[in-house]
This record gives C-alpha cells, structure tokens and sequence, in this order.
C-alpha cells in the first residue's frame, strides 16, 4: 500500500513534490491587512495536522491594494501556497477558475478572515475522501455548532436558510458558511453550470448537487463573526433572492441536466443535516415501490393488530364503539405514521416530522370516517351484532382505506421534495 508524503517531509533537491490531494482556495480582496497572519495560521494547521500533501492557493480578485504583494512573498516562502490572479472580483468566479484547473481530489475554500475553526477541517474532508460523500459543507446551523456573532446576521441567516427551503426544497441547513470542499470529479460536473459568480455561487452549487441525487455531508463548525467584514448585507440578499428566482425557473423549466448528471454520479440517495437534526432520505436497493409496499404491509399488520386489539379491548370496557374506534385508531395511527416514516420511507431526523404527522391525522379522517360508516351500517342492518362481527367489519373497512393510506405517504406525505 503506498503511503501519501507528509509536506512536512524534506523534498530532495530536484525532486518533484507530490501532487497535492487536498487543494484548500482562499479568494481575498483587499484583504492585506489580514493575508499574511490567515494563510501562515492555515498553513501550520495542515503541516501539524494533515497527513496528506496539500497546496493553499490564494485567489486575488482584482484587489488595489498590496494583497497581491504579500500573496507572493507568501508563495515565495511557503512551497505549499500558490497564487492565483483574476482580473475581476467574484468569489464565485475564483473558486470556479481554480477549482476547474486544479488537479487535487479534493477541493475546499475557507474566507480569508478565518471565522471557521480549523478543527473542523479534518472532518470536513474526511468522507470525500473516503468517497462516502459528494460535498461537505461547515453548518452555523446543525445541531451541536457554536455561534458568535450579531443578532441581525443570525436572523438574516436563519431567514435566508428558510427561504432556500421553501422556494428550492433545500435540505442543506446553511449554504453561505464560507467553510466548504468538494470532490474534483463532482466539481468538473457542476461547476459549468453554475451561473452566479460571486455569493449565490455556494447556493447555487448545492442546490444543483442535491437536485442530482449527489451527498452532502453536514459538519457543525464553531464560528465567530467578523467584525471588520465589509459584505453589503442587504444588497447579498437582494441579489440572492433574484439568485433562487432563476434557479427556480431553469431547474422548473428543464434548463439544467440534472438527470443525466445523477445517472453518472448520483447515489440515489441524499444524506443531510436539517436545521433540527440529522435527515437522511435513503434509495433502497431493488424496486423502490416493492420494497415499499412490502414493509408498509409488515407496519399496516402490526398497526392493524394493534388497533383491533384496542378496539376489541376498549368495547368490552363499556366504552361505546364508535368512540372506541377512534381512540383505537388514533393511537395506531400515530405508531403506524412513525415506523412508516422511518422504516418504509427511509427518512430520519425531527425535520418537518410535526408537519408530516399532521398529514397522516388528515388521512386518518379519511380512515375513520371510512370504519365509522361501516359501523354505522352495521348498527343500522343488524340489531345487536356481537363484539367479533363487529370487529370484522372494522377490519374490512380498514383494509379499503389502507390502500388510500399507502398511496397518500408514497405521493404526499413522504415524497422526496423537489427543488424547485
């Protein structure tokens, strides 16, 4: 098995040094004031604490000032940083032009000010390089991240957040966190695709990821705000709202080839973290409706016995029928709701489970009023039907609204959302 050179490792003289496997982008902008301190900081951080050879190349968007300047006394003592030069501001523009030309397996970019803790880096690059994941993104959001800063970013953050989710079906919990990487091969696919060259840039890239069935992995980051950032929040906003408008209509429109995209490289699965825990939307293997139907039947058998027991119990308790039928299967209702979501449908985490159960108690209507009928017949043909008939005929309505069931959670309730 071949072993990745540490770049701490003398090179002999002549020598060529291995080709970096992780290829950390830092765009800067009149940012000379902080260069030098940021990327020597990076840089002893990976020589201490990588164990594969890395390069940190500095993007200079057109800066005035002497960034340009400390970035090549930088690149002239440090063999790892290389400089890059653009002649038009745009973080978006940057990351694409070196991420398109760099030939490292991994890609990641971090803002110049270090607001990320480095700490979180390893398990940033951790599964693309296993190739467990697509992307991973640092999350301000995910469940166990530490935030310091203003409370009119954080609202801005969390409103933004909200909007992606509402108008693309995102399912990531934070796309503007500047701490990000990406695999080169998911990146040489992507990339010409995205149109926004500077903030909406990261947006724009995970939407497309997720709508190409791609896996994004979630990272909590400790994250402290910069004071001295000089970002327009309103203008970023103004320009991302007309961001998630486009987006919108080309991916409504058919514009953008997600399709063939997830055919080479989607996993027919999503794995992510949502604002309120892990979510996790998994493809199972063989035919997705068989499979499905087949453990909606072991849940509808046990929900089922479950609910008849409880009606049979609570009728021979005195309670009247038609009030032990609802308070039977209200309860195997919400146990049916639960292991469906979790067994036959595959998805996992608090995200929008109050609002998916809600949808069920809509469908248990449907069910109710279909057993509270046959029960209402039942009473209106027969006088005194025994316990057992009973039974039978809630058991022969409920199988008619098991159908309906099963279709509401496949079509409605537990749908994959698209993003559009």
């Amino acid at each position: 098995m071949t072993t990745l050179q540490s770049p701490t490792a003398p090179v002999p003289a002549g020598a060529v040094r291995p080709t970096a496997v992780l290829d950390v982008v830092v765009p800067v902008y009149n940012e000379e004031h902080v260069l030098a301190a940021s990327i020597t900081r990076l840089h002893t951080y990976l020589v201490e604490h990588l164990v594969y050879p890395f390069r940190i190349t500095v993007a200079d968007n057109a800066s005035t000032d002497g960034t340009l300047a400390v970035a090549h006394r930088l690149q002239d003592a440090l063999p790892e940083v290389a400089v890059v030069v653009l002649p038009e501001k745009g973080r978006g523009r940057a990351l694409r032009q070196v991420w398109l030309a760099s030939d490292a397996p991994v890609l990641a970019y971090m803002d110049v000010d270090l607001s990320t803790d480095l700490a979180a880096l390893g398990p940033l690059i951790a599964p693309l390089l296993s190739g467990h994941s697509d992307l991973a993104i640092g999350s301000r959001i995910a469940h166990g991240a530490n935030v310091v800063r203003g409370t009119q970013r954080e609202v801005i953050s969390r409103c933004y957040n909200r909007v992606l989710r509402l108008g693309l079906g995102a399912r990531f919990s934070d796309a503007q966190c500047g701490f990000k990487a990406i695999r080169r091969d998911v990146a040489q696919e992507l990339l010409p695709l995205v149109e926004d060259d500077t903030w909406f840039f990261d947006t724009e890239l995970l939407v497309l990821a997720q709508r190409c069935g791609l896996r994004i992995h979630e990272v909590p980051v400790d994250w402290y705000d910069d004071p001295d950032s000089r970002v327009d929040v309103l203008r970023t906003a103004k320009d991302d709202l007309r961001g998630v408008l486009r987006v919108r209509r080309a991916l409504r429109s058919g514009a953008l080839p997600v399709d063939d995209i997830a055919g080479r490289l989607g996993r027919g699965s999503v794995v992510l973290d949502g604002p309120d825990g892990p979510v996790v939307q998994v493809a199972r293997s063989g035919s997705p409706l068989g499979g499905q139907l087949a453990r909606f039947a072991v849940v509808g058998v046990l929900s089922t016995v479950l609910h008849l027991g409880l009606f049979a119990l609570l009728a021979t308790g005195g309670i009247e029928r038609q009030a032990a039928n609802l308070l039977a299967l209200l309860v195997a209702t919400v146990l049916n709701t639960a292991a469906n979501r979790s067994w036959t449908f595959g998805v996992r985490g608090r995200s929008r489970a109050l609002v998916q159960h809600g949808q069920a108690l809509l469908i248990f209507a449907i069910t109710w009023s279909t057993t509270a009928l046959a029960l209402a017949v039942l009473n209106a043909v027969t006088d005194g039907a025994g316990t057992g008939v009973a039974t039978t005929v809630v058991a022969v309505a409920n199988l008619v609204a098991t159908a309906v069931r099963f279709a509401a959670m496949r079509r409605w309730i537990f749908r994959e959302r698209p993003a559009l």
